[in-house]
C-alpha cells in the first residue's frame, strides 16, 4: 500500500490527528465499566461473544417459540453481565467482580431462565399461568424486579431506579387515593404487579427491551466493527484535512468529526469525549477559551444521537411504537439534523471573529487523497440506507453492512479484522449495549404500571385541561400544551437517560399531543428531540461534563456554552407540532412546501445564531437592538406561517441593517473578548498521544521547560 496509506501516528503528515480511542461506540447512558483483567475479563468477553452469536442467529433463524421467548433468553444472557462488568458503587470499587457480584449474576441467570424451566412446566405452562401466578412465580418475579432495578442503578445511577420505585408505589398504593382524583385507580396487589412485569408483553419483555435486543445491539456491534476497521481514525483525519486552509479550521474540524463519528456512534457523550481528545489541542492552540471549546464539543457530540443512519436508541423505539420502518424515521430526522449542525457551524464562524481565533498549521495530507485511499469506509453506511430503501429489514441491513465493513478492513493492513479482532468487536458490541438493556428492562416497569392503571391517559388529560383552563382558543391551548410538554420533558431529561426519558414522555405527553390533533410522527419526534437535548441541559448535561473533563474548563460554564450552540434544536421541534406546516421539516408533504419551510428554518437558525453570538457574519458586531431583533426573527420564522415568515425576514433584515449602520458610523457595540488561554501543562488539558498542529504564530513561553500559565487556566483547572 506504500505511500497511499493514511499517515500513521508517528508521521509528520499526521500533524493534527491521533488514533481515536477504541470503543467509541458505547451508549450515552453508560457509566464507566470495569476493565476486567485476567480470567474474569475472559469470562465476560466469552459470554458477550455468545450473546452476539445469539443475536445474529435470531436475525436469520428466529427462535420458533416467538419474540418473548427470545427476549427471555437474551435477558438471561446479558443481565448477569451487568453485575460482572459494572461496579456496585459501594466500598472501594474493585476492578474484578467480588463474591456478591458473582452471586447476583448467578441469581439473575436463574430468575431470567425460570419461565423456560422444563421442571416447572416449561415456557407454555408459564404463559398459561398469566393472571394466576403461583407463589413461586411471584417470588422469582420479585427477585428479577430487584435485580433489574439494581442493574439500572449500576449503569445509570440513582435517578431512574427512584422513578421506577415511584411508579411501583403508585401502582400498589394508588387504590388508597381519594377516588374523585383523576389519577386514582382501583389498586394493584403485589402479585398483579409482578404478573404485569414478568408474564406479559408490556413489562420487562415489552417494546423497549425488544428494540434493544433486536436493533440496538446490532448497531452497537456494527459500530464496534467499523471502529476496529479504522473508520473512526479516517473520519477524524478527513475532518482535519478538509478545513486545513481556513481560520475556522479548528472549530469546523470538531463539528465535522462529531458528525462523522456520530454516524456510527449514536452516543452523545462518547462522541464528545472522543472528538475532544483529538481536537482540543487544535482548539487550544487556535485560541478558543476552554468553556467555549467544551460547549462546541458537547453540542457536536450530542448531534450523534440525531445523525443518520444510527441515531440513538430512542429512534428505534419511535419506529416500533409508530409501526413504521426505520428508514422512515431516518427521513424524518434528515432536515432537523442539517438545521442542528448549521446552527453549530454558524456559531463557530461567529466565535472565530469574536475571539480572534488564529489559523493553525495544516496537515500535509489532503482530503482528496484520504478520500481516494480510505473513502471505502463510507460504503457500509451507504449500504444500510440502500438496503432499507430496497425493502430489507433494518436488522438484516445492518448485519450486511457489518459484514461489508469487516471485509473492507483488509484494504488497510493496520486494521485487518482477524478472528481475534472479530471476537473483540462482537463482545465489545454486546458490552456496549448492557446499559441500554438495563434501562429498557427498567422502563418496562414504567410502561406496565402506566398501562395497568391508565395513568398515561389521565396525565395527558390533566395537561390539556390545564391549558384549557387558561384559554379557550384551540391554537393557544396547543401552544400552551407544547410549552408545558417541552418544559416537562426538559425536567425529565435531567433525571433519567435519553431512552427512558423518551419512553416516559411518550406514554404521558404523547397522548396529550395526539388528543390536540398533532400528527403521530410530529408528536413522536417532538418527544424524541427534547429527550435527546437533556444531554446539553444544565445542570446534568453529561456530554458537557465529558467535554469539560477534556478541556479543563468549568463544567457549569461549559454546559451554558453547549446550550448556546444547541439553541436552534430546542426551538425547531416546537415547529413540528405548533403549525400545520411544521410537518414539512420532517420531509412529510409536497416538495415545494418542504423546500420553503427548510429555507425559512435555516434563516431562523441564522437569526438565533446572531442573537446568541452577538455578531452578524459579513458585517460585524451586533448591538443589543440587533440581537433582540434577530432573536425575534428566529422565533417568527420558526412559526412557519406565511405572515410570520414575512415578519421574521423583515426583522432579520432590520437587525443586519442596524448592525451595518453602527459599523459604518465607527461605533460598533463593545463585545467582551475572552482572553486567549495559554497552553497549560495540567492533566485536564493534556492532548491525546501523538503530535498536535502548531499555530501559525504562537508566542514562545519564557522557558521551554516551564510554559507560562494564565490565571484563567489555573482557575479553570481548580474549578474543574
Amino acid at each position: 500500500m506504500g505511500d497511499d496509506r493514511s499517515p500513521g501516528p508517528g508521521d509528520p503528515a499526521r500533524a493534527s490527528s491521533v488514533d481515536v480511542p477504541e470503543a467509541v461506540h458505547f451508549d450515552e447512558e453508560e457509566r464507566p465499566a470495569r476493565e476486567l483483567p485476567g480470567w474474569a475479563g475472559v469470562v465476560v468477553a466469552s459470554v458477550a461473544f455468545g450473546a452476539a452469536l445469539l443475536v445474529l442467529w435470531q436475525v436469520f433463524r428466529p427462535l420458533a417459540q416467538g419474540s418473548q421467548f427470545y427476549l427471555i433468553i437474551f435477558l438471561a444472557w446479558t443481565l448477569p453481565l451487568v453485575f460482572l462488568a459494572y461496579k456496585s458503587g459501594f466500598g472501594k470499587g474493585r476492578e474484578t467482580p467480588g463474591v456478591t457480584d458473582w452471586i447476583l449474576a448467578g441469581a439473575a441467570l436463574l430468575v431470567c431462565l425460570y419461565p423456560v424451566n422444563p421442571f416447572a412446566g416449561g415456557y407454555n405452562a408459564f404463559l398459561d399461568r398469566q393472571g394466576l401466578l403461583e407463589p413461586v412465580d411471584v417470588i422469582f418475579g420479585a427477585v428479577l424486579l430487584v435485580l433489574v432495578v439494581e442493574a439500572c442503578r449500576r449503569t445509570t445511577g440513582w435517578a431512574l431506579p427512584i422513578v421506577c420505585s415511584l411508579f411501583l408505589a403508585y401502582g400498589y398504593y394508588g387504590g388508597l387515593l381519594p377516588q374523585h382524583l383523576p389519577v386514582a385507580h382501583s389498586g394493584l396487589d403485589f402479585a398483579q404487579i409482578v404478573d404485569a412485569l414478568y408474564n406479559s408483553g408490556s413489562g420487562f419483555y415489552g417494546t423497549p427491551l425488544d428494540v434493544a435486543a433486536t436493533y440496538i445491539v446490532l448497531f452497537t456491534i456494527y459500530g464496534a466493527v467499523l471502529d476496529l476497521s479504522g473508520a473512526s481514525r479516517f473520519f477524524v483525519d478527513l475532518s482535519v484535512a478538509a478545513f486545513r486552509k481556513s481560520r475556522s479550521a479548528a472549530g469546523r474540524t470538531a463539528v465535522a468529526a462529531g458528525f462523522l463519528l456520530g454516524t456510527v456512534s449514536g452516543s452523545g457523550t462518547a462522541t464528545a469525549v472522543s472528538v475532544g481528545a483529538v481536537t482540543w489541542p487544535m482548539l487550544r492552540k487556535a485560541g478558543y477559551p476552554r468553556e467555549q471549546a467544551g460547549g462546541m464539543l458537547a453540542a457536536a457530540g450530542v448531534g450523534a444521537i440525531l445523525s443518520p443512519p444510527t441515531l440513538g436508541a430512542a429512534a428505534f423505539i419511535v419506529a416500533e411504537y409508530l409501526n413504521v420502518s426505520y428508514l422512515t424515521v431516518l427521513g424524518w430526522a434528515m432536515i432537523p439534523t442539517v438545521l442542528y449542525y448549521l446552527g453549530i457551524l454558524l456559531a463557530v464562524e461567529i466565535d472565530v471573529r469574536r475571539f480572534g481565533v488564529r489559523a493553525i498549521d495544516a496537515p500535509a495530507t489532503s482530503a482528496w487523497r484520504l478520500l481516494g485511499r480510505f473513502g471505502y469506509h463510507f460504503s457500509s453506511l451507504v449500504v444500510i440506507v440502500v438496503l432499507l430503501a430496497l425493502g430489507q429489514s433494518a436488522t438484516r441491513a445492518v448485519v450486511y453492512a457489518t459484514i461489508l465493513a469487516a471485509a473492507l478492513s483488509f484494504l488497510d493492513r493496520r486494521s485487518w479484522l482477524t478472528p481475534r479482532r472479530i471476537f473483540t468487536a462482537l463482545s465489545a458490541g454486546v458490552r456496549g449495549v448492557l446499559p441500554v438493556v438495563a434501562v429498557c428492562a427498567a422502563a418496562g416497569i414504567i410502561t406496565a404500571i402506566t398501562t395497568k392503571t391508565g395513568l398515561g391517559a389521565q396525565l395527558a388529560s390533566l395537561l390539556v385541561s390545564g391549558a384549557q383552563a387558561i384559554t379557550d382558543n384551540p391554537q393557544a391551548v396547543l401552544a400552551l400544551t407544547v410549552v408545558l410538554a417541552a418544559f416537562a420533558l426538559a425536567l425529565l431529561g435531567l433525571a433519567v437517560p435519553v431512552t427512558a426519558s423518551f419512553i416516559i414522555g411518550w406514554v404521558i405527553i404523547g397522548p396529550a399531543l395526539l388528543a390536540l390533533g398533532v400528527p403521530a410522527a410530529a408528536a413522536a419526534m417532538f418527544v424524541f428531540y427534547y429527550s435527546v437535548l437533556s444531554e446539553v441541559t444544565p445542570p446534568t448535561a453529561l456530554a458537557a461534563v465529558g467535554a469539560s473533563a477534556i478541556t479543563g474548563g468549568r463544567a457549569i460554564a461549559t454546559m451554558w456554552q453547549a446550550l448556546k450552540y444547541a439553541l436552534p434544536a430546542f426551538l425547531a421541534p416546537i415547529a413540528f407540532v405548533l403549525t400545520d406546516n411544521g410537518e414539512y421539516l420532517l420531509a412529510r408533504g409536497p416538495v415545494l412546501g418542504i423546500v420553503w419551510t427548510t429555507a425559512a428554518a435555516a434563516l431562523a437558525v441564522l437569526g438565533l445564531a446572531v442573537a446568541t453570538g452577538g455578531w452578524v457574519l459579513g458585517v460585524g458586531p451586533a448591538g443589543p437592538v440587533s440581537r433582540v431583533l434577530a432573536g425575534l426573527a428566529g422565533v417568527l420564522l420558526l412559526y412557519l406561517a406565511p405572515a410570520a415568515v414575512a415578519a421574521g425576514a423583515a426583522a432579520l433584515a432590520a437587525a443586519v441593517l442596524i448592525a451595518a449602520v453602527q459599523r459604518r458610523r465607527g461605533h460598533p457595540p463593545a463585545l467582551s473578548r475572552a482572553p486567549h488561554p495559554a497552553p497549560s501543562p495540567g492533566p485536564a488539558s493534556q492532548p491525546a498521544p501523538g503530535p498536535a498542529p502548531q499555530p501559525a504564530a504562537a508566542p514562545k513561553p519564557a522557558s521551554p521547560s516551564a510554559p507560562a500559565e494564565s490565571s484563567e487556566d489555573t482557575r479553570s483547572r481548580e474549578e474543574a
